[in-house]
């Protein structure tokens, strides 16, 4: 599986940003999929994950009522939908898949086996 981000770059804090994942190699609609970030200085830390239909999502509460997961399986991409930024939302943001089996989505990095480049993500305040 290789992922691939874009969409990231430079917001004003209240704006909006929306990332993409490009996936490839493997059926795209046979995993979940999640988003992650890492800020300088701290640890990578889930954002939000989206089921193989996309039926069920996942947030992590900074994400709630402001991001949005999304994804079209027949174009192979997942979106995040970032709304009401803040310069704490500053990150790099990674997009990740689990191809092994699960029955949940997963909603830490080390659940996750296929990681994207990532994209850079900036909040001025």
């Amino acid at each position: 599986v290789q992922l691939v981000e874009s969409g990231g770059g430079l917001a004003q804090a209240g704006g909006s940003l929306r990332p993409s994942c490009a996936a490839s190699g493997r059926t795209f609609s046979s995993y979940p999929a999640g988003w992650l970030r890492q800020a300088p200085g701290k640890q990578c830390e889930f954002v939000a994950a989206i089921s193989r239909s996309g039926g069920s999502a996942s947030y992590a509460d900074y994400g709630k009522g402001r991001f949005t997961i999304s994804r079209h399986n027949a174009k192979n991409t997942a979106y995040l939908q970032m709304n009401t930024l803040k310069p704490e939302d500053t990150a790099v943001y990674y997009c990740a898949a689990r191809t092994t089996y699960t029955i949940v989505v997963p909603i830490s990095g080390r659940e996750y086996n296929y990681w994207g480049q990532g994209t850079q993500v900036t909040v001025s305040s």
